[in-house]
Order: structure tokens, then sequence, then C-alpha cells
């Protein structure tokens, strides 16, 4: 609710440790949300949710679902997002039925304690150079102030969770900054 109050008009809903039937149940309520305010809701992983409830798509990492497969059951209205840590994933990415590539951890981050190598913004402007006209969206220590780095580097945009989630008390406020930031 107030990633929306904030501007959001996508959301990716993620959750690592919950049971199926509890995340089920979260984001059939999510998704009745985002539908009542005009936002669109993807589900981080689990295909098996977001085909189920109907959501708009699904984000999958390397280690997931073959994207092909995603693709046949959710059909070419779905939005499919996919994760890359490298040059190489992202040039592999280009001949995938995706709709964008995300591309990190630009910068060191705290969400994930496993997380693959920081890429920085050099290797985000060469993936930029691969991608072409495909949409980027760069992931990973994303900030207030390190987002126009991020933009400038060639990134369509960003995804962010500490940076707006870090005081739920604020959590519109921090995602209306972000926006501000991201659109100077």
């Amino acid at each position: 609710m107030r990633l929306v109050e904030g501007g959001a008009s996508l959301i990716q809903l993620r959750e690592k440790h919950a049971s199926p039937s509890d995340f089920y149940r979260d984001a059939k309520r999510a998704l009745a949300f985002a539908r009542q305010h005009n936002c669109h809701l993807i589900i981080n992983d689990r295909l098996d949710i977001a085909f189920a409830l109907g959501a708009d798509g699904v984000h999958l990492g390397q280690g997931d679902m073959p994207v092909q497969a995603a693709r046949h059951i959710l059909g070419e209205s779905g939005l499919i997002g996919f994760s890359t840590h490298n040059l190489s994933q992202s040039e592999k990415a280009l001949s995938l039925p995706i709709d964008y590539v995300a591309f990190g951890p630009v910068f060191e981050t705290g969400t994930k304690k496993d997380h693959e190598p920081i890429v920085g913004l050099e290797q985000l402007n060469a993936v930029r150079g691969v991608l072409g006209s495909s949409q980027l969206v760069a992931i990973g220590g994303i900030t207030l102030e390190n987002v126009q780095q991020v933009l400038a580097a060639g990134s369509d945009s960003v995804a962010v969770i500490s940076a707006i989630l870090s005081d739920p008390a604020k959590i519109s406020e921090n995602f209306a900054r972000m926006l501000a930031c991201a659109e100077r």
C-alpha cells in the first residue's frame, strides 16, 4: 500500500522464507490491492503462484524454472524478468523470451547475504551496450545518492529494497523521493 501511495506502478513481491500457502495468501491480497490501484504485480521465483493468481508476471533467477517454460505457461501477455550477474549471462538473455533483464548487484547490498560479485557501473554500462534497446533494470545497493549514476550508466529503471523499506513509517516518502531523484 505504501509503495503505491509513493507512486509505484510495478511491484515485485519477493518472499524467500514463507511457506507456499502463506506466500500464496499474501500474494492474493497484494494482487487484489494492486488491481484496485492500477499497479502491476509480479511474483519473484514462484511461477506456480503467479499463474494460479493471474498475476502480471514473474521474475526468475539463474537457477529458477527455465524461461521458455515460464513463457509457455504465462503466454505472451505475462511479464517475465530475468536476473543476470555478468556480461555472458546478459548476452545469453537476449535469446530468451523475456521482457526485461535485471543486472547486478551494482553495489554492495545488505538485502542478500550470499549475492553474486559486485558488478559496478562500468559493467552495467557494458551490459547496456550488449542489450541494445532491451529493458535493463539495475539491482543491488541502489540508493537515493547513487540512483542518478545508475541511470546515467544505462539502466532503464532500478529495483530497490533497502533504500525504500528500511523505515516502514517512511516507505511512501522514500519511494516518492527515489522517483524524484530518478527523474532529475
